[in-house]
């Protein structure tokens, strides 16, 4: 196999930046992924989702985000916020970014750490998606879990058979947390 076919089975971050579409040669790691950031950003600003939002980290990184969810309404979330934290890699879009629950939650697809289940921030992923979408989708995991892969398989459990306790638990597990 020559180089050049073995180029074009290559990662998109292993790409030249002749097929990335407009990267400039030179440019920095991570310059594709701000200028999408920043796109993002505008979108999330002109064309806002209901009970979703997301920034920059204070520290101007914009690597770094923080983002809010409102429980949905008719789900044992309801009324209640909870803040994420978004690390995005240098080959964003192309590679999706490490979300995490900063408020602790109980929900069967989140461990008692904030890491979260849900396949399109692993193996599922692709450049189509955003923050936007990703916000969407963590909200309505809240009112539909995915039960069959657990993270914490005693509140999958009282999801199914005692709705009761498990509001119970989701109001002593959440506290609100600072803004850093």
């Amino acid at each position: 196999m020559s180089f050049a076919d073995e180029s074009q089975n290559s990662a998109p971050d292993n790409a030249p930046a002749s097929k990335l579409g407009g990267a400039r040669k030179g440019a920095e790691p991570g310059q594709n992924a701000a200028k999408r950031l920043q796109t993002e950003l505008m979108q999330l600003m002109t064309s806002p989702a209901p009970g979703v939002s997301a920034f920059p980290s204070a520290d101007g990184n914009l690597l770094s985000w923080r983002a809010t969810i409102e429980g949905p309404e008719d789900t044992p979330y309801s009324g209640l916020t909870f803040k994420l934290s978004f690390e995005f890699p240098s080959n964003y879009p192309y590679a999706p970014p490490t979300v995490l629950f900063r408020t602790p939650i109980y929900h069967p697809n989140v461990d008692f750490s904030g890491r979260i289940c849900l396949d399109i921030l692993k193996d599922k992923w692709t450049a189509a998606y955003n923050i936007q979408t990703v916000l969407l989708s963590l909200q309505s995991l809240l009112g539909e879990p995915n039960n069959a892969s657990p993270l914490n398989g005693e509140a999958a459990e009282l999801w199914d058979n005692d709705p009761t306790l498990f509001k119970t638990k989701v109001m002593d597990r959440h506290k609100d947390v600072e803004d850093d």
